[in-house]
């Protein structure tokens, strides 16, 4: 039976939500649409008016399949080209979901999507479920075909695992400005001094280019490590100017929530480095250029009023 106009509603109704909750599952917004628009096809094959709670129908049918994705991209992920990071969402995207509670929030961040690679498919699911979307074990249960004892187990192993990296702090939107402004001041002096001064001790900086643009697929670790090699990154070279196009300007603002610089090129994001910035001070350095997962931030940053840059370089 065709779809009425009251049943594309209610689909529309629970799509963003839908695609917060993809976003988070798979790190990826593309795959995140694909699941979310795999989700209506469903809807529109079955017969609605049996379906009691449309929301409740619409979570489980999208969280299988994101289950599923997940599953199928632990081995594609074997073959990706250098090291795979989340695909960063500017300030304001909505695919960022909800972010009234500090749960919330770190469940968006950078920094924690990075962590829930590590976790299995069942683990990250009953993660976000629960700890962004506060639904009820009972509930999640039901989406995973799991039992109400197991989700809770797989909750308690999953927030441990997340909770072994850093304390991240919740920085506001000024906060985050001047974090990446005296980042880039000092990653601009030509020094190391000043970076090292900026970063834990045992910071890391790992880009991905997807094979697309050169990154560090290793981790530089260490203070000392990770300022040279900054000190490098943002040294001007005719090299880096070709390989972008043209000179980015470079922009203070935030991915997820976390510190980020964006690098900008004709009104193109060319990159997003996101900071993780803890009590001791920035302790991982995450860059993102592969182009293919930067439409999305471009499309966000010709929507908003972003402001002047910091400065150019390359």
């Amino acid at each position: 039976m065709p779809l009425t106009a009251n049943d594309v509603k209610r689909f529309e109704a629970c799509r963003p939500r839908l695609a917060a909750i993809a976003y988070r599952l798979l790190g990826s917004a593309g795959e995140a649409e694909d699941a979310v628009q795999e989700t209506f096809l469903r809807w529109q094959a079955t017969d609605v008016d049996r379906i009691e709670v449309p929301e409740a129908w619409l979570t489980k049918v999208l969280t299988n399949l994101c289950h599923n994705q997940l599953t199928s991209a632990r081995a594609r992920r074997v073959t990706y080209v250098g090291q795979w990071l989340p695909e960063p969402l500017l300030a304001g995207d909505p695919m960022l979901g909800p972010a009234d509670t500090a749960e919330q929030r770190e469940s968006v961040s950078y920094a924690v999507l990075t962590l829930l690679e590590r976790l299995t498919p069942n683990e990250r699911a009953v993660y976000v479920l629960r700890e962004a979307f506060d639904y009820p074990h009972r509930e999640i249960a039901e989406i995973l075909d799991i039992t109400e004892a197991a989700s809770q187990q797989i909750f308690h192993r999953a927030k441990k695992h997340v909770a072994d990296g850093k304390a991240r702090t919740e920085t506001d939107e000024a906060t985050a400005r001047r974090i990446v402004e005296e980042f880039l001041a000092a990653a601009a002096s030509g020094r190391t001094e000043p970076l090292v001064r900026l970063l834990t001790e045992d910071a890391i900086a790992i880009g991905d280019g997807g094979g697309k643009v050169p990154a560090r697929a290793k981790a530089f670790e260490g203070a000392i490590a990770v300022a040279k090699f900054l000190r490098g990154l943002f040294k001007p070279s005719e090299a880096k100017r070709a390989m972008f196009g043209g000179t980015p300007e470079l922009y203070a603002g935030t991915a997820g929530g976390d510190p980020a610089v964006v690098a900008v090129v004709d009104g193109r994001v060319v990159g997003v480095i996101c900071l993780e910035v803890t009590a001791e001070g920035i302790a991982a350095i995450r860059s993102q250029v592969n182009p293919d997962k930067l439409d999305r931030a471009t499309a966000r940053w010709a929507a908003t009023d972003h402001g002047k840059p910091v400065f150019s370089t390359v």
